[in-house]
């Protein structure tokens, strides 16, 4: 399953000069540490997980869409996004991944279907579909989006699709 990892800077401390009135000044700057958890591996575990394949476009829709398959991914075990751009490349292990899990969630952010197409292109069923641009956002050309709807689209799936209240 998950592990968490942490991740460190090259160098534990690292003095850093700061030009001030009448000389320079040193200053310490303490290392910064970051944990990181690792994703389950959704090629050797895709029939226990439900797989989430995202748009991630270039738009408002599409980073509301990305945003949320990072939140069901983050938040519940039995959720793992994966890339729909290497099923769409025909990805040998990602068309695998999506043909064994045991439920295919897509979500879209416009009303092109880019995701969902890629899957009707291959032949692969999915259990749920989502477009974002349905669900009261408005497709606008910015990587900008409100947390709120990201808040809202992911309970909403997360009831619909993993039966999770």
């Amino acid at each position: 399953m998950s592990e968490s990892y942490t991740l460190r800077s090259k160098e534990d401390n690292m003095e850093k000069e700061e030009h001030v009135p009448g000389g320079t000044k040193m200053a310490k700057e303490e290392k910064q540490e970051t944990s990181i958890r690792m994703l389950s591996l959704c090629a050797k575990e895709a029939e226990n997980l439900d797989i989430i394949l995202a748009c991630d476009g270039a738009a408002s829709v599409g980073q509301v869409g990305h945003q949320v398959a990072v939140e069901l991914t983050n938040a519940y075990k039995i959720a793992r996004m994966c890339c729909i751009t290497a099923v769409g490349a025909e990805s040998k292990v990602h068309v695998d991944i999506a043909l064994r899990a045991r439920k295919l969630i897509v979500i879209n952010g416009c009303t092109n279907r880019c995701a969902s197409k890629v899957l009707e292109r291959l032949n692969i069923p999915y259990a749920y579909e989502i477009v974002i641009a349905r669900e009261g956002v408005e497709k606008v050309s910015t990587l900008d989006f409100d947390m709120a709807d990201v808040e809202r689209i992911a309970k909403k799936i997360a009831r619909e699709a993993l039966g999770v209240s």
